[in-house]
C-alpha cells in the first residue's frame, strides 16, 4: 500500500510538473500500462483512444507480440501508422518515399507491418545469397590453389632420376633410359677390346715371322756358306 502510495505521489508529481495538476486515475492506468507494457499480450476489450497512448512505446517485438495475441481484433488502425515509423526508421525515410509512390502508382494499398516484414525478407534473403556466393568464390578459389600446388609437386625433378636406395631406377621411362646407356656402353667397352685383342695378335704373329728367319749356316771345315731353301 505504501509502495502503490509513493508511486501515486511520484506520478502525480510528474503530472502536476509536466501538465499542472494532479493525474486522473485513467492517467495512472495508462502509465502503469507503459511501464508494464513488456507483459502485455491479449488488448482486445482496450479502447483505441488508450491504445493509441499505450502502444507507441512499443518496440517492434513487443508490437507484434501484442498483434499476434490479439486475434479477435484487427489493430491495424491503431498500428499502422507505428509500423510506418519503425520501416523508416529501420531502412530510411527514402525507402518509405518509394513504397509510398509504387503504391499510389499502382493503386494499391499495404499496411506497414505486412511491408516491413516483407523488406526483412528481402533483406535476410540477399544477405543469404551475398554469403552463399562469398562461400561459392572462397571454394573456387581454394579448389583453383590446390590445383596449382599439385600441378607443381607432379613435375619430377631431376634428380628423381638417379637410382633409388632400394635399386629400383622410379618410372618405366627413367629405367628403359638408363637401361639404354648401359648397353651402348658396353658395345663401345666390347669394341675397344676387340680391336685390342687384334692388335695384340697382329704383333704376336709379327715376332714369330721374325724369329722365324733361318740364320746361314757354315759347312764343316768348308768354308762354305749355305742357305737352305725357303719352305
Amino acid at each position: 500500500m505504501n509502495m502503490m502510495r509513493s508511486r501515486q505521489i511520484h506520478l502525480s508529481d510528474k503530472y502536476r510538473v509536466g501538465k499542472g495538476k494532479a493525474p486522473s486515475l485513467l492517467d495512472l492506468c495508462v502509465q502503469t500500462a507503459i511501464d508494464n507494457i513488456r507483459y502485455i499480450g491479449n488488448v482486445g476489450p482496450v479502447a483505441s483512444d488508450l491504445l493509441e497512448r499505450i502502444l507507441p512505446h512499443c518496440t517492434v517485438e513487443q508490437l507484434m507480440h501484442i498483434e499476434n495475441a490479439t486475434s479477435e481484433r484487427d489493430l491495424s488502425p491503431e498500428t499502422d501508422k507505428l509500423w510506418k515509423k519503425f520501416y523508416e526508421a529501420q531502412f530510411g525515410a527514402r525507402s518509405v518515399e518509394m513504397v509510398v509512390e509504387r503504391m499510389s502508382k499502382f493503386k494499391v494499398a499495404y499496411n506497414w507491418r505486412q511491408l516491413y516484414q516483407a523488406k526483412l525478407k528481402d533483406q535476410d534473403e540477399a544477405k543469404k545469397k551475398s554469403v552463399e556466393r562469398l562461400a561459392q568464390l572462397y571454394k573456387t578459389e581454394n579448389a583453383r590453389k590446390q590445383s596449382r600446388q599439385i600441378q607443381i609437386c607432379a613435375k619430377v625433378p631431376p634428380s628423381s632420376k638417379k637410382r633409388s636406395f632400394g635399386g629400383g631406377f622410379g618410372d618405366s621411362s627413367t629405367f628403359s633410359s638408363v637401361k639404354s646407356s648401359i648397353m651402348k656402353k658396353a658395345k663401345v667397352e666390347h669394341s675397344v677390346e676387340m680391336k685390342n685383342r687384334a692388335a695384340v695378335r697382329k704383333i704376336g704373329v709379327q715376332q714369330q715371322r721374325s724369329s722365324s728367319i733361318i740364320r746361314p749356316q757354315i759347312g764343316r771345315g768348308k768354308g762354305v756358306v749355305s742357305y737352305p731353301k725357303a719352305k
